[in-house]
């Protein structure tokens, strides 16, 4: 299969036919019919952006496209990492991760009609994976411990790398670039005896390789005043290197 590279001509089609394998798979539903008739538009820049509050999370200040990013301890981050990708035109799948909720990815800011879902891949997961990181941005996936193990987690990573495609998961990764752990909650909102929970603050610990060692951490709000994520409170942002001379494709 041809690979979806920025700036090729063929880019959109390879898109459409890598999705469209999925429809063969066993299990396979998805938020928006993409596996019969999406249009994939690559998008261009190296990096995909990400919700304000969320990019002093990154090295790179967003996605960068080839990196693996594992997120520990929290589904809404997960998916507050897809938003603004998916607000801004790119195409997020999520495999492997069957009590995801849709509903909660909207209220997240995730666009569901450029969500594709594999919620139970059973002994496609590395199949299914695959032809999703051929065809699409953003791949979001459960741990690789359920499904295959060390071998097949580093088998996808390169093939995140070869395709430019950003791929995350729901719990440990084996050599992950990023990872981010949710640390204790805590919610604000009731009065004495009443009222509604409007905000939880979730403290998150960033820690990884290259350009993302040196660790740090940071307060949020997840979801903040009006469900949107925002940040609690002011963090020392690190000296990451520049993502210039890291070569994806």
């Amino acid at each position: 299969m041809q690979a979806v590279r920025p700036g090729e001509p063929l880019a959109e089609t390879a898109g459409v036919s890598a999705v469209a394998r999925l429809a063969s798979l066993p299990g396979v539903s998805t938020a928006s019919g993409v596996a019969a008739s999406a249009v994939h538009a690559q998008t261009t820049g190296r990096v995909l952006p990400v919700l304000p509050a969320l990019a002093e999370l990154l090295p790179w200040g967003g996605l960068r496209r080839g990196s693996t990013v594992a997120v520990h301890g929290s589904t809404s981050l997960l998916l507050a990492l897809l938003a603004e990708a998916t607000a801004s035109g790119s195409w997020a799948a999520v495999v492997g991760i069957p009590r995801l909720g849709l509903v909660a990815a909207r209220e997240l800011g995730v666009e569901v009609g450029r969500l594709a879902l594999v919620p139970r891949p059973g002994a496609d997961f590395a199949s299914a994976t695959a032809a999703l990181l051929d065809g699409v941005d953003l791949v979001a996936t459960g741990p690789p411990g359920r499904f295959g193990g060390t071998q097949t987690a580093r088998r996808l990573s390169a093939r995140a790398r070869n395709r430019g495609a950003v791929l995350l998961s729901l719990g440990p990764w084996p050599g992950a670039e990023v990872e981010l752990r949710c640390g204790p909650v805590s919610w604000s909102g009731l009065g004495e005896g009443h009222g509604y929970l409007r905000e939880r603050e979730v403290v998150v610990d960033v820690a990884g390789r290259g350009a993302a060692a040196r660790p740090f951490r940071a307060s949020l709000l997840l979801p903040g005043p009006g469900g949107a994520v925002a940040t609690a409170g002011a963090a020392a942002r690190p000296s990451y290197a520049p993502a210039e001379g890291v070569k994806v494709g």
